[in-house]
């Protein structure tokens, strides 16, 4: 497996890392992850397919672009990679073409599904799909339990309208399976917040999917404009600040979930994931030392299966909600995993509107996570 690493900015393409012998018409999948407006313009992805010509493009819009320990905006940051033994597929749909969420994530998994796959990778819509109900169609027909990690798309801090393309089709609404097939994949996941509870656990009396109306029988927009305090005149974005943990029933383990919009005529509040009615929830909070340890924490999980030696490629999935707090200090908890991974690993990713990753509980299949830094590891074996 060989990798190279490209940035697209301000006009300008330069080269980040390339690994010896790579050659680039033997690539068969770059990721770029860029800018809303910079993934939209065709000439850029046209550049990308005339210098890969043999690869698949897979690209998401992003709230920041990640490579090696840098964090960039309004850039592009690419990753091509030349494999050895591992097969590749990327299929793609359109939440428009399926009744919903859920059922677009049955088909993907209808459409993948063989004996020797391995992972796979998903890129999604940020806004218009439920992030909650497409995992669970992909893990309703995920039998084998083939690991599952991904992110949903970005869109800046606007939180209106996100991109995610294969190869030239690149629109809202669309989300794409990148499927790793064969047995010489060596694959690691790893997720965590670092973020804290605070004030008194309520529970969720009326909800629809990921619209939340009440919680203890009262207005939840009333409730959280409360504790926001002077926040509350800068929501939806200051939701960033102040996520709430959900603990869904029958479950131990917490789940962030982060506000998308706020409905002033209806009283309600959208989130990147479900908020099912019966699950307690309490506001949380963080600071800049646990957010930081806390990508340390991820990186450490996504390093258990590379005892002997490090990954090849890390696919870094962080929440824009993280970049928020850590501000100017983002590239901090890039270095904190650096610092797990080695210098021989590269680093490719973005910030997002939520982070897929394997559920902690099982390991048998994948859950949606808010305000969490992700990362899947990559290596090829002999």
């Amino acid at each position: 497996m060989k990798s190279q690493q490209l940035l697209y900015q301000n006009r300008n393409w330069s080269v980040i890392n390339t690994n010896t012998e790579f050659n680039a018409p033997n690539a068969r999948l770059v990721f770029a992850f860029g800018a809303n407006e910079l993934i939209a313009d065709n000439n850029i992805l046209q550049y990308l397919q005339k210098k890969y010509p043999n690869a698949d493009i897979v690209s998401a819009s992003t709230s920041g672009e990640i490579i090696s320990d840098q964090v960039y905006d309004n850039t592009i940051v690419v990753n091509a990679i030349e494999f050895n033994e591992t097969k590749i597929k990327c299929v793609q749909t359109n939440l428009s073409l399926h009744a919903n969420s859920l059922e677009t994530g049955k088909f993907l998994m209808e459409q993948i599904e063989a004996d020797d796959l391995s992972a796979i990778f998903i890129l999604s819509d940020g806004t218009q799909v439920n992030g909650s109900d497409l995992i669970i169609g992909l893990n309703e027909k995920n039998a084998k339990s083939v690991p599952i990690s991904g992110g949903l798309a970005g869109d800046a801090l606007r939180l209106k309208h996100t991109l995610v393309g294969l190869n030239l089709d690149t629109r809202e609404g669309n989300v794409v399976a990148i499927c790793f097939y064969g047995r010489h994949l060596k694959i690691g996941m790893g997720s965590f917040g670092g973020w804290s509870e605070f004030g008194r656990e309520r529970i969720v009396s009326k909800s629809d999917k990921n619209i939340l109306y009440e919680l203890d029988g009262k207005c939840a927009l009333d409730l959280y404009k409360e504790y926001l305090g002077p926040y509350a005149e800068e929501l939806p974005g200051s939701a960033f600040y102040f996520p709430i943990s959900v603990s869904p029933k029958d479950q131990n383990e917490k789940l962030v979930r982060t506000i998308l919009s706020i409905d002033e005529v209806n009283r309600s509040m959208t989130f990147a994931g479900n908020i099912p009615e019966g699950s307690k929830v309490r506001l949380m909070k963080a600071s800049f030392k646990n957010l930081i340890d806390g990508s340390e924490t991820a990186a450490q999980k996504s390093m258990a299966h590379f005892k002997d030696q490090p990954p090849e490629l890390a696919i870094v999935v962080s929440c824009a909600g993280r970049k928020v707090i850590l501000q100017d200090r983002s590239y901090e908890e890039l270095l904190s995993a650096k610092n797990i991974l080695g210098n021989d690993t590269l680093i490719i990713g973005f910030y997002s509107y939520g982070e897929i990753s394997l559920f902690e509980e099982s390991h048998d299949f994948c859950e949606l996570y808010n305000q969490t830094m992700t990362l899947t590891c990559i290596s090829e074996t002999a």
